[in-house]
């Protein structure tokens, strides 16, 4: 497919308001697009790689920026496509301002014009630019992304700014891809969901819905190696439980981050957001290695101990958990231990079907250490919840989780099966949007973050938080957000919705200075939450029934 074909049609379903008439266009693109329908599947979600690949292209803005003020010619610089987006407000459509082909140059591809862009080209490009680490490979992007945007007419242009900078903007989410699949190639959305679910591969998804029709997905299964989206919990009562199910199982809530275990060949681990942390927790493997003998798909979380094991802050884990360099010495001074609440497979079986106590009993089965096998209290009297809960607290963690003992495993869902307890006040998962620079001493940092929710596709601000921050802190934020800058106005920066904040508050009121309609009141930072993108980020829906509670 000529990548003009796909830039017309993204512009064609970006003009649709309706969703249906979305799916409809997404799937008229799907049965046009031949052999490169596993890539058009995650172009269009404003991926070049699937879901469960944690490989990034690792472009900021300002490298994007440099390559199409390179390919517009001598007299535009990055400052100028910078003006230009805080004019316009969005990248595609700056760079479909500029008229590109007429440069050359080492990534010009030697011709110095338009001579038909493929998808499979500008894949191509990307993943070798993924691929470019070490001394030089900036430059090696630079020019790169100079040779695509120099070949591409400004639909094109519009379309490869928006991919590389994942900003799609053109109202395809993954349900939509879902509901289009199963149009262009009649096939049962149910089937569609169920592979999507095993796989995590929206691409694949696509070919075997296209080659082997239902058949083919239902035929899909786990993968040992290629993580799933985690099963994810929302805020809920004992009450809430009580009345929603015949029994509760109870688990203690630890203050730990997310971890996938995969046991086949070799132990990997994957972080909540599917990042390959294997070679960061190596006591982590050798206690797997040690404990499991059969394949299996393990969730559960990675908790810092002291040497007592007593739990430690979750601060303290992330000191380890995505460390590339110096392992050894912070294995020594961050002792990590795993947790594990639940089985996807074991040996050979898929469980996401099976009800929540047939496999905890399977995950007693493979992990044969007491210790690290989170129990399951199964009960119906509210008394016994509040001592289990009582217990957790008083031994260090964070509270307890309430579940549905007949409940399935639903990767990526955030359903009423699972609750999350915890005592007092809550705290806020909110994406950072922007911040104001300090003032006197803090003049050289970040001093105010600008905090949202999610809202769709969208996000909605709840606040602004500087308390709870060191001034070490704020250095370390510092240089943490600067890759993420957009755009900057006065004292006012704002960035690329990338990092999220967990936000302790103290009530939630409704305010008409932020779009949200609601502001969180004295909001102070807690964590930088590394294992959470900004997808995982809580939504304006929470913040309504929160707020409805108080």
């Amino acid at each position: 497919m000529e990548f003009a074909t796909l830039a017309d049609r993204a512009d064609e379903i970006e003009a649709e308001p309706a969703d249906l008439e979305t799916a409809s266009l997404v799937a008229a693109l799907f049965t046009e697009a031949g052999p490169q329908l596993a890539t058009v599947a995650r172009f269009v979600q404003g991926r070049v790689f699937p879901a469960h690949d944690s490989t990034t292209l690792d472009i900021g803005p300002a490298l994007c920026h440099a390559a199409i003020a390179k390919a517009a010619g001598h007299n535009v610089t990055p400052d100028d496509v910078e003006a230009e987006l805080a004019r316009v407000g969005e990248i595609g459509a700056v760079a479909a301002s500029y008229e590109f082909g007429g440069q050359t140059g080492l990534g010009s591809f030697g011709s110095g014009g338009r001579d038909g862009l493929t998808v499979a080209e500008v894949d191509d490009e990307l993943r070798a630019l993924a691929a470019a680490e070490g001394a030089g490979s900036e430059d090696t992007k630079l020019d790169t992304l100079f040779g695509l945007f120099n070949r591409c007419s400004p639909a094109e242009a519009k379309l490869l700014a928006r991919l590389v900078l994942g900003e799609m903007r053109i109202g395809v989410g993954e349900g939509t891809v879902r509901d289009a699949i199963a149009e262009a190639f009649e096939v049962p959305v149910a089937s569609v969901e169920r592979a999507l679910q095993v796989s995590n591969d929206y691409g694949l998804v696509a070919e075997t819905a296209r080659d082997t029709g239902t058949a083919g997905l239902d035929a899909m299964d786990l993968d040992i190696g290629r993580p799933v989206q985690a099963m994810l919990a929302q805020a809920g009562t004992v009450t809430d439980a009580l009345d929603a199910w015949e029994e509760v199982a109870v688990e203690t809530k630890y203050d730990g981050a997310r971890v996938q275990v995969h046991v086949g060949d070799e132990v990997r681990i994957f972080s909540r957001n599917m990042e390959d942390v294997t070679t960061a927790l190596p006591e982590v493997v050798e206690f797997v290695e040690e404990h499991v003998d059969v394949p299996t798909i393990l969730d559960g979380e990675v908790v810092a101990v002291d040497d007592d094991g007593a739990p430690r802050p979750f601060q303290e884990v992330l000191k380890r958990f995505r460390r590339k360099h110096e392992v050894d010495r912070m294995r020594e001074a961050v002792r990590v231990e795993l947790r594990a609440f639940d089985c996807l497979h074991a040996d050979g079986e898929d469980l996401l079907d099976e009800p929540l106590t047939a496999r905890h009993d399977r995950l007693q089965a493979v992990l044969d250490d007491e210790h690290a096998v989170s129990a399951l209290l199964v009960t119906t009297d509210a008394e016994e919840i509040a001592a289990h809960g009582t217990a957790a607290l008083d031994a260090g963690h964070e509270g307890i989780m309430l579940k549905n003992p007949e409940s399935t495993y639903s990767p990526g869902r955030r359903g009423k099966n699972w609750l999350k307890r915890k005592p007092d006040v809550e705290t806020l998962d909110c994406v950072v949007t922007g911040a104001e620079w300090g003032e006197g001493r803090r003049a050289e940092l970040f001093g105010t973050f600008r905090i949202a929710v999610t809202d769709g596709d969208d996000y909605a601000t709840v606040g602004k938080v500087a308390t709870g921050v060191t001034d070490e802190q704020l250095a370390d934020l510092t240089d943490l957000f600067e890759p993420h800058v957009r755009e900057e106005s006065g004292t006012e920066v704002t960035f690329a919705p990338e990092v999220v904040f967990e936000v302790g508050y103290e009530e939630i009121q409704s305010s008409p200075t932020y779009g949200s309609g609601y502001a969180l009141r004295f909001p102070r930072f807690v964590a930088v939450r590394e294992d959470k993108g900004p997808a995982d980020a809580d939504s304006l829906e929470r913040v309504e029934r929160l707020a409805a509670r108080q």
